[in-house]
């Protein structure tokens, strides 16, 4: 079926005034202005109120955390210590039941801010969460996002100098065998692929080297991404001189992680030279705005790392260090803190789009999806202007951002609505809201 998404108020989009038309879950022609489709259509659906952009793609999340938002226990910390208050709430009450609503909820509130691609970095495994990437993949089909399956892990627990509690991590030889049974059954490496997998130990406070270097022997061998934190506070730095005897960038090179394969979560505190590294060998970093701001982390250098060579995408981060999984209010973050970082010239909304999407796509490996182009998949985020927010606003694109648009009327995913005025196609969210919330409360009664 050829389908013509027609005369859209703004498109992010060269070439697109009038439009696209889709043909398979595939872009297949862009009309520009004063134009009709080259051949005929099979429908039409007319975007007159929609201002369209790539389905955004986040590239960092906990998906598990949003059963602890803004905990009493943790709010007005840094990392180290919110950590420390989080982790044995996290190893009394994480549960596969409650994995399953913290990861569907996560999924959705995605989803209805336009994002249609996500990867989700779970490391936390008390017992009895051993299917946890089976939940996830079962969940992102439910709700009809795209997913990269994170499989991270922990290995480094606090009798061995780490920060994790002994009950949320696993031994070396069982995380690695999962990674093999996870790649085997999950990671797709074909075009427009719904599932792919990547080997994510958590952090250097939190696995051991063999951990890493073992990762990367097996991403080599299945052709997957590796993902880790990294460069997020001064703590770590420390950390990694104090154990290691050298910076985290350091440590990745040894670890044999600098390469394309890799893409880190955070990446705040490197140096010139690091970020030379970092670049020459285009290694991804995935920037978090808010988290960055709720934990007072510090800024990324976004773009002397893209400078340099480094893609750099976009992520809503945990919801406990961010308190909600908004990917559009990420991009206002973006734009709102890297305009401190550097000034109102050199960063703009486009920037904060790209990032969001063609970045954000690299980051994963991925050239199928991140932009509005002939032959990419037909994942597109589709906003109105109808609230007073948008009352006024001159050009619409970067009124979504500068406005602060937070929720997508539309989102299709392969050519298929995944939201409709408002709304998620697959989801009850008054039921979702009901059931996560009752387990969320239990995290609260474990205080």
């Amino acid at each position: 079926m050829r389908l013509w998404i027609k005369d859209p108020i703004a498109i992010l989009a060269e070439g697109a005034e009038r439009g696209i038309v889709i043909e398979d879950g595939v872009i297949a022609e862009l009309v520009g202005r004063g134009r009709t489709p080259m051949l005929p259509v099979d429908g039409t659906f007319d975007a007159g109120r929609h201002v369209i952009v790539p389905g955004l793609v986040n590239t960092h999340h906990h998906f598990y955390q949003t059963l602890t938002r803004a905990h009493p226990e943790a709010i007005n910390k840094e990392l180290f210590p919110w950590l420390q208050a989080l982790y044995p709430i996290w190893a009394r009450a994480v549960t596969p039941e409650t994995f399953r609503l913290a990861t569907r909820l996560a999924l959705t509130e995605l989803m209805m801010s336009g994002c249609t691609t996500a990867a989700d970095h779970h490391y936390l495994y008390p017992g009895g969460l051993e299917a946890a990437m089976d939940i996830q993949a079962e969940e992102a089909e439910r709700v009809g996002l795209r997913m990269t399956l994170t499989r991270g892990s922990m290995n480094l627990s606090q009798k061995d100098g780490g920060l994790p509690p002994d009950s949320v991590v696993q031994d070396t030889d069982t995380i690695l065998a999962d990674c093999e049974r996870v790649l085997a059954k999950y990671h797709d490496r074909s075009k427009g692929a719904k599932l792919q997998v990547a080997l994510s130990p958590c952090s250097p406070f939190s696995v051991t080297r063999e951990l890493m270097k073992e990762s990367a022997v097996l991403a080599e061998r299945h052709d997957c991404r590796l993902h880790t934190h990294l460069g997020e506070t001064h703590d770590e730095n420390a950390y990694c001189e104090a154990k290691f005897n050298c910076r985290p960038v350091d440590y990745l090179e040894d670890c044999g992680w600098l390469t394309s394969r890799t893409w880190l979560a955070h990446g705040i505190h490197f140096n010139d030279d690091e970020v030379r590294r970092l670049g020459h060998a285009c290694v991804g970093v995935c920037h978090c705005p808010t988290s960055n701001m709720v934990l007072a982390s510090g800024q990324c250098r976004t773009k002397e790392l893209e400078a340099a060579g480094s893609p750099v995408g976009l992520g809503v981060d945990g919801s406990a260090s961010n308190d909600n999984s908004n990917l559009m209010e990420g991009l206002r973050h973006a734009l709102m803190i890297n305009r401190l970082t550097y000034d109102a010239a050199s960063v703009t909304h486009l920037d904060a789009y790209r990032w969001a999407t063609e970045g954000s796509a690299r980051c994963l490996g991925r050239d199928d999806i991140g932009a509005i182009a002939i032959g990419k998949m037909a994942d597109l985020a589709f906003y109105s202007l109808d609230e007073l927010r948008f009352s006024g606003a001159g050009d619409p694109l970067a009124a979504l951002i500068l406005c602060g648009a937070h929720r997508a009327d539309r989102v299709m995913v392969g050519g298929a609505w995944t939201v409709t005025d408002g709304e998620p196609v697959t989801i009850d969210t008054a039921r979702l809201r009901h059931e996560h919330g009752e387990a969320a409360r239990r995290f609260l009664e474990s205080l």
